[in-house]
């Protein structure tokens, strides 16, 4: 770390040398424009440039299947605009890899493509995407998707369990979506400022969005476990089944509202009495438990996979409240 004195010229500017490393490694000279970014108590500094689109290059030779997706969906992630994805020849069924996961991620387009190379282009603007739109988005894709399992389960409707499974992918592409924004208020302040929230606010959302985006994969869970049973199952245990469900879905919204509150102090009673709910749900999951027993084995296991599901449904809400305490509390 260095440090610089406050100077004042002509009576009135305020004026603070940078470290000549810095500017040499960011091909900062005389005559560079700077742009400055305040937050907070602090005051960010970053070059100024003309472009306006982040560009990054791939090699895919050797990458196929999982591992080009996975390296494509984290290139989007990290924030590039353009990415262009080279090999000595792509293969048809990397193509077809990559075609795919154009279409699962938001905003993504083929720009160009020829025998060595592959040229992707995100079309949003960054600075009209919303992480507080996106986030509330998932909270209404993951409960819904909850409901519609459990409501699956109990009427044993194999049709909607199979819709419950194809909606996890919406809910995966703004998780993807929150993630891309997150990464880029961290990597220039410039995108903070463009989205009108502190970055700490940013990562509170990144925070709640991961676990709505596991409420779903535990739906989604219960989904494939519904497709297993064939024969009716006791009303009792559904019945029991319900409720638990409907007080997790009331953890998760309270924390959620915790959340999204402007007041502090509404928001501090409100992930209390999500915080409060989960411990409630214990309760009544030992309860269930005991419901299993007298079921065959195979069915209690699957069940007993049901309830496990909607129990870290509402562990995530409890999560949730928890970030929203952090955020309600006073700023250092």
């Amino acid at each position: 770390m260095e440090t610089r004195k406050v100077q004042v010229t002509g009576g009135s500017t305020y004026t603070v040398s940078i470290p000549k490393s810095w500017a040499t490694e960011n091909d900062v000279g005389a005559g560079t424009e700077v742009e400055f970014y305040p937050d907070g108590d602090s005051l960010f500094l970053t070059p100024r440039t003309d472009e306006e689109r982040t560009r990054g290059t791939l090699d895919i030779t050797d990458l196929r299947g999982q591992e080009l997706t996975r390296a494509v969906t984290t290139m989007y992630v990290s924030g590039f605009d353009v990415i262009v994805l080279e090999g000595s020849e792509i293969a048809a069924e990397q193509r077809s890899t990559i075609r795919e996961v154009v279409q699962s991620l938001v905003g993504l387009e083929v720009l160009e493509e020829t025998r060595d190379r592959v040229v992707i282009r995100d079309l949003l603007d960054s600075s009209e995407l919303s992480i507080h739109n996106a986030v509330t988005r998932m909270r209404l894709i993951s409960l819904s998707m909850l409901a519609d399992a459990i409501t699956a389960l109990s009427e044993l409707d194999h049709d909607l369990a199979r819709d419950v499974i194809g909606r996890d992918d919406d809910l995966d592409r703004l998780w993807l979506v929150v993630s891309r924004i997150f990464r880029a208020t961290l990597r220039t302040p410039k995108a903070a400022e463009e989205l009108g929230l502190p970055r700490e606010e940013c990562f509170d959302y990144h925070s709640s969005a991961r676990q709505l985006e596991r409420v779903g994969d535990h739906a989604t869970k219960i989904a494939y476990l519904t497709l297993s049973f064939e024969e009716p199952l006791p009303e009792t245990v559904i019945a029991a089944i319900e409720d638990l469900h409907e007080d997790a879905v009331e953890v998760i919204d309270s924390a959620m509202d915790a959340l999204l509150e402007d007041d502090t102090d509404a928001a501090g009673r409100q992930a209390n009495v999500a915080r409060a709910g989960v411990r409630a749900i214990d309760e009544r999951v030992r309860a269930i438990d005991e419901l299993l027993r007298d079921l065959d084995p195979a069915r209690a296991q699957l069940l007993g996979l049901v309830v496990d599901s909607v129990l870290r449904s509402a562990d995530y809400g409890g999560n949730i409240a928890e970030t929203a305490l952090q955020k309600a509390a006073p700023t250092p």
